[in-house]
Formats: C-alpha cells, sequence, structure tokens
C-alpha cells in the first residue's frame, strides 16, 4: 500500500470513529433531555368540607394524581381485571346505588356468593379499617382482597398485569401515571386506591343544611333532632341514640359494635381478625351517607328496608356479651326494655335520613364509567 493511501484509509477510519462517536453522544443527550422533560404526574386536588376534617392518611409512595385516579377509574371499571372477563369493581359497586349492588350479598365469578354485602365507597378518605371486620388497613391493601379471592374477580395480579399489557391504552396511562415502572401488580393497586380516595360524598341537603344553605322541613328538624338525641325518659327528652355510632357530619365513627343483630353467631365479625372473644359479632359502622338507596342493609343485607331497620333498633335488640353497651337499656320509656319508638316518630328519622341523599354523588361524571363515554365516541 502507497504511502498516500495509508493515511487515506487511516483518515477515514479515524473520521468514521469520531461520526459514530458524535453521534452517540447526541442520542444520549436527547435521550436524557427526553426523561428529564417527562412530564410528571399533576396533583389532584381533594375537595371536601372543612367540617369533615383532615384526619385521613395518604401513603407518601401513592400520593393521588390527575393521571392516577383517572387512570385507577379506568381499572374500577375493566372487566379484564376479572378471571372471566365479565365482572369488573363495579359489578358490587353501582354509582347510581351508591356504590353497592341492591343484593343481600355478591356473586362471584364462579356462581357462589359472598360471605357479606358489600358495602358503600362514599368517603373511605376517612376511612381507616376496611371491609365489615376491619382486616384491611389501607385501600391499597383492600384492592387487593376483592381481585384475587376466588369467589369474587378471582385472578391473580400476575395474570391482570399480563392481561393489561397487552391492551390498548394501558402501557400508555401506566407510564403516565407511574413513569418507567409502568404496569405492575403495586401500582394497578395504587391507581384503584387513588380513584376511591376521590369518592366524596358532601353535596347532600344535610351537608347545605350544615353550611347554612338550606331550611329542612318541620319533619326533617323532628328526625334530625331524635336522630342525634339519646332517650331520657325522666327528663321528657326522647331519642333514637343514631349519634352515639352514626353522628357528626360524615354519620360514621371508626368502631366496630354489635348492635344486636343476634344471640349466638354463624358470622363472627371482628372477632376472626383480632381473635379476641369480646370482638365477637362486632361489625364496622358503616356510613349513613345516601342510605337510602343502600338497601339491602346489615353486614348480610338481611333488612330489605329501612323501615325494617328502623324496627330492629326500636323492638328487636338480641342480648348477648358482647352487645355493645349504647343498646343496653336503652329506652324512650321508663322501665323500658326496648328503644320503643313511636311510629310517627320512625317515620321523622326516615324522612331525616332522605336528607343524606347526594344525587351529584351519584351522578357525577368524574365517578361514571369511562370505557362507555369511550365507546359513545
Amino acid at each position: 500500500m502507497s504511502g498516500r493511501r495509508k493515511v487515506l484509509t487511516e483518515y477515514k477510519l479515524v473520521s468514521s470513529g469520531w461520526i459514530v462517536a458524535i453521534l452517540s453522544a447526541t442520542f444520549c443527550i436527547f435521550a436524557g433531555m427526553v426523561s428529564i422533560t417527562h412530564k410528571a404526574p399533576v396533583p389532584y386536588k381533594l375537595k371536601y368540607p372543612a367540617n369533615f376534617g383532615s384526619r385521613f392518611t395518604i401513603p407518601p409512595d401513592n400520593p393521588t394524581t390527575q393521571e392516577g385516579v383517572y387512570l385507577g377509574r379506568m381499572l374500577f371499571y375493566e372487566k379484564r381485571l376479572s378471571a372471566n372477563n365479565k365482572l369488573s369493581c363495579e359489578s358490587c359497586h353501582e354509582q347510581q346505588r351508591a356504590f353497592t349492588d341492591g343484593r343481600p350479598v355478591s356473586m362471584g365469578v364462579d356462581g357462589s356468593l359472598t360471605p357479606r354485602s358489600s358495602m358503600s365507597l362514599a368517603n373511605l378518605l376517612w376511612v381507616r379499617n376496611f371491609f365489615w371486620d376491619g382486616r384491611s388497613q389501607g385501600l391499597e391493601e383492600q384492592a387487593a382482597f376483592p381481585l384475587t379471592d376466588p369467589h369474587e374477580m378471582g385472578q391473580t395480579l400476575a395474570e391482570s398485569v399480563e392481561k393489561l399489557q397487552k391492551t390498548a391504552p394501558y402501557p400508555a396511562l401506566f407510564q403516565s401515571a407511574f413513569g418507567e415502572n409502568g404496569i405492575t401488580q403495586q401500582n394497578i393497586l395504587k391507581a384503584l386506591a387513588q380513584f376511591e380516595r376521590t369518592l366524596i360524598s358532601a353535596d347532600s341537603p344535610y351537608d347545605r343544611y350544615l353550611a347554612g344553605q338550606y331550611q329542612p322541613t318541620t319533619a326533617e328538624l323532628r328526625g334530625m333532632q331524635l336522630f342525634e338525641n339519646g332517650p331520657d325518659p325522666r327528663r321528657g327528652i326522647r331519642g333514637g341514640n343514631c349519634g352515639h355510632c352514626h353522628g357528626g357530619p360524615k354519620t360514621f365513627k371508626e368502631l366496630f359494635h354489635n348492635n344486636g343483630l343476634d344471640s349466638s353467631f354463624t358470622d363472627p365479625g371482628r372477632e376472626k381478625v383480632t381473635g379476641q372473644p369480646m370482638d365477637k359479632g362486632r361489625f364496622r359502622v358503616p356510613t349513613l351517607r345516601n342510605i337510602l338507596l343502600t338497601a339491602p342493609y346489615m353486614h348480610d343485607g338481611r333488612f330489605k328496608t329501612i323501615e325494617a331497620v328502623l324496627d330492629h333498633y326500636s323492638e328487636h335488640i338480641q342480648q348477648s356479651a358482647t352487645l355493645s353497651s349504647f343498646l343496653e337499656d336503652i329506652s324512650n320509656e321508663e322501665g323500658g326494655k326496648s328503644l320503643s319508638l313511636a311510629p310517627q316518630e320512625k317515620q321523622d328519622i326516615i324522612v331525616f335520613l332522605g336528607m343524606l341523599t347526594d344525587s351529584t354523588f351519584i351522578t357525577n361524571p368524574a365517578f361514571s364509567n369511562p370505557h362507555s363515554i369511550s365507546k359513545a365516541q
């Protein structure tokens, strides 16, 4: 090879090397810029009345974001999360019923019935112990139970991940909500929890009354007073004794009570979780928000009507060792053995309970099925 040709060859090799190096560096810089400029999820502002209080906990590793909430809403209505692709969370939690299903107990993918009634999902942001027995201490943990239970949705989270990875638009939605982690088992639970934290019911006539924007009727006022009062017949005070467990703007307290449904128990309730005999027959106190929409009532759906519920508390409390102290020896009659509400008093309480119906909550488009919207478009 001549000297000149050798120089040219070396020059070409050196030049090619520099070109490759420059292109590689440019690609790395561009990739870095894309990574740096990746749009961070936008915080979601939770809106609720001041009298609800801010005593709630959102896990630091799962902040509520607009992208996460929308993804959770998509997943809430996603039937691919069930083993037969026919059930979603909505199957047991319908918005028009304040996120219950109108059945005593629900039916799972295998046709079997769940042991307990589906609970309303209103105002879960303030709940610390989930399910009737309080076995779960967080919404993320709670979501795993119905998804994976063989008698509910019946599918492992790993199978759900595999399905969603093959289904548009989920890969992009998970990336928007959780970045490079994408579709994982934990992110499915996190997204569902984010959506469920937004299910806030706070625009009923009762809320407007508390805000000074609604004047109750005479019957509503009578019912409200009965609802809040404990009876004291010696002082001439009549009451429904409801406020001990359902007082306050949210109409529930973080308590577990045996409310006198049975004298012996086929369902141990809270005892199954704690192992404590004192918890036998105790169940979580549910919210009364939208109560007239959530029949049938109690953990096993035994009461078909709200009238039957009032009759139970008034005349049919069953004695047992763990009966709530709030229900012992309470009567509107001196020396009485039962609450003994008059028929008109029961009716007035029901009229007041109607003030807890939040029509905005059950029609809010932000809580509705987004799959139906996308199909219509």
